[in-house]
């Protein structure tokens, strides 16, 4: 297996549902970027009696079920014949039999599925770092809070876990893959794209005020992750190997950054005629902090946050540790790091919290 492939399979969101039980804000993310759905869609030409979407870097796809209802409710109603298929797309690792589950409401969770007449589920077992369905397949796609995994991790950072706090040639190179992936996005998007298709993308980035995921006025939280594991060198729980190792693959865009491939006739989404129709940052609140701000309950805040920050990370950091642990040790370290992290907002919960800044895009192809 090559380096690529298997970062990727390491970027792994919580199993069984826990995904999206833990991550409130993602849902109240694709909540928000709902509306800009539905004008989206309201533009398109009437829909025909076959309507395909796609769902890309859906995780479990409980995040996204009443956004997807909402959409189907809304074809139906432009055109009462159209029979739909919604496509769900994540990668390899992915826990799709759970997927598979609350997509057919067999949770907790309240599924479009049984609701909307001539609406059918399918699985694809590609990835948006690919082409997921052959050329123009798509009428509509939309991914939220996905994006900003990369392909695979450049490098490891010397001194942090994240880009946001990477210097020189190690912020170089995480902008330079960024920068080729994110074009490679668009292009295998630009060919799923049926002509007049409509393209809805929240993705995760850096905001004119400098703010991102966990930056925005409070304690930062990358630097806590950091801190954490930082101490765990200076106790001897991790090596130095180990912390580098545990560098997240992500990278946060800037709004310059997303619209670049779409404004350069010489970018091969532009030659297939992909374009940018319009882009607008927002910041949705960590839905934990503002519960704790209502009621002073910092318990229930702590187990509210480290949840869904533990949902999203954890496999990269468990991947970090070295082969020659044994999994009751990897157990051990990690349970410990998230045992600090909750300590510590226990101990002092102020400014603490995952706000959530995105960059909302409409995209269409002409």
């Amino acid at each position: 297996m090559n380096t690529k492939n298997k970062q990727a399979d390491n970027v792994t969101m919580s199993e069984g549902g826990l995904y999206s039980l833990a991550t409130k804000g993602a849902k109240d993310v694709i909540d928000i970027a709902t509306p800009r759905v539905i004008a989206a869609l309201d533009s398109m030409s009437k829909p025909d009696d076959r309507f395909t979407i796609a769902d890309m870097g859906c995780a479990d796809a409980g995040t996204s079920l009443d956004m997807i209802h909402s959409l189907l409710n809304r074809v139906r109603e432009l055109n009462p014949d159209t029979q739909s298929t919604v496509i769900y797309a994540d990668q390899p690792a992915n826990d799709f039999n759970g997927l598979v589950k609350i997509v057919h409401g067999q949770t907790q969770f309240e599924s479009w599925v049984g609701k909307v007449h001539n609406a059918f589920p399918l699985v694809s077992a590609s990835s948006f770092y690919l082409q997921a369905v052959p050329d123009q397949t798509l009428n509509f796609a939309f991914s939220a809070t996905a994006m900003h995994w990369l392909s695979a991790k450049p490098c490891n950072i010397t001194d942090h876990v994240h880009m946001v706090g990477a210097k020189g040639e190690e912020y170089d190179a995480f902008a330079a893959h960024a920068k080729s992936d994110w074009q490679n996005i668009l292009s295998c998007r630009a060919k799923e794209l049926k002509c007049g298709g409509k393209m809805v993308l929240v993705n995760f980035c850096r905001d004119a005020q400098g703010r991102y995921l966990g930056n925005t006025g409070g304690v930062n939280m990358f630097d806590t992750f950091n801190f954490i594991w930082l101490q765990f060198v200076d106790q001897g729980k991790i090596s130095d190997a180990e912390y580098r190792a545990m560098t997240l693959p992500q990278y946060y865009h800037t709004i310059e950054e997303f619209c670049a491939p779409l404004n350069d006739p010489q970018t091969d989404c532009y030659k297939n005629g992909l374009r940018l129709e319009s882009i607008e940052t927002a910041m949705v609140p960590c839905p934990f902090a503002v519960e704790f701000k209502r009621d002073g309950d910092v318990k229930k805040f702590a187990d509210g946050l480290i949840p869904t920050v533990r949902s999203w990370n954890q496999s990269i950091f468990r991947a970090g540790l070295d082969s020659f642990r044994t999994e009751q040790e990897k157990t051990a370290i990690i349970e410990a790091y998230y045992q600090t992290y909750h300590q510590m907002v226990l101990d002092n919960p102020e400014g603490h919290g995952m706000d959530y800044v995105h960059a909302y895009m409409t995209l269409s192809r002409r």
